[in-house]
């Protein structure tokens, strides 16, 4: 089957990295996702926002297949993620980056052991080429003097960044973050954003599951805002946070930015 027609705010004009198809994903009698269609291109940053339960992280899980959708297509990099072998699925998701919640570093690791694990065992890089790869972006996360300190000598900020970190050392064409900030203490949160802004200026193509909005206006090239399993707005920045189309949208930063 072809890959399916883009669709979305930007009336995209580059070949789409990412697409969902009308994607539905169910937990019982509970519709996480309702019907979902969605198009990202290469170099896009698309921050995804919403109440609690409203599918966020349900999407992004779908795309790296770490949830199955019941229905529909994930395309990536023009491979139908659903229909894909398991040896496949594997290989495209070395191209998939993903930092979550929480930082799922092996505490018996030192920063730099995670960092060069990866690359050695699934992309075959020598012990030394995984470690330059592994230097060059701490540097570019800002915590080259951590690398032999273990996880649990780091702030969450800290460890955080490791994390993004080992999912750059993949050299993926996508990175996905579900809720980076949310583990974090306040003066932690700034330091994380600020590098993955930085990531964004680097050309990545990013999908950011958040509810910094600060963020969210200053780095996304759209916002894409869910409700209830559904895609309710996917429009430019400036336009959801001066004038956003749906009353529920209204709602949600009414509560997010004035509470």
């Amino acid at each position: 089957m072809s890959e399916p027609a883009v669709t979305s705010a930007n009336h995209l004009t580059k070949r789409p990295l990412v697409v969902l198809d009308a994607v539905d994903k169910r937990f019982v009698d509970f519709a996480a996702l309702d019907g979902i269609t969605l198009s990202v291109a290469a170099g896009e940053k698309v921050v995804v926002c919403g109440p609690s339960g409203s599918g966020k992280s349900t999407l992004i899980r779908c795309i790296n297949q770490l949830e199955r959708p019941d229905a529909g297509m994930v395309w990536f990099d023009g491979v139908d993620l659903v229909a894909a072998s398991s040896r496949d699925l594997r290989r495209l998701r070395t191209d998939i980056g993903m930092v979550f919640q929480q930082f799922n570093l092996f505490p018996h690791l030192t920063v730099l052991d995670n960092l060069t694990l990866g690359p050695m065992r699934v992309r075959g890089l020598s012990a030394r080429e995984a470690e330059e790869l592994a230097r060059r972006y701490l540097e570019r996360v800002h915590i080259p003097e951590q690398a032999d300190k273990y996880p649990r000598q780091l702030s969450g900020g800290q460890q955080q960044r490791v994390a993004i970190a080992r999912s750059l050392c993949m050299e993926p064409k996508l990175m996905l973050f579900d809720e980076p900030t949310s583990a974090l203490d306040p003066e932690m949160i700034v330091e994380v954003l600020d590098v993955m802004g930085e990531l964004a200026q680097t050309g990545m193509t990013m999908i950011v599951v958040t509810h910094e909005m600060g963020f969210a206006r200053r780095v996304a090239d759209r916002i894409v805002f869910m409700d209830a399993g559904q895609i309710v707005e996917d429009t430019r920045p400036e336009t959801f946070f001066t004038a956003p189309a749906s009353p529920r949208g209204a709602e949600f930063l009414d509560r997010i930015l004035n509470h």
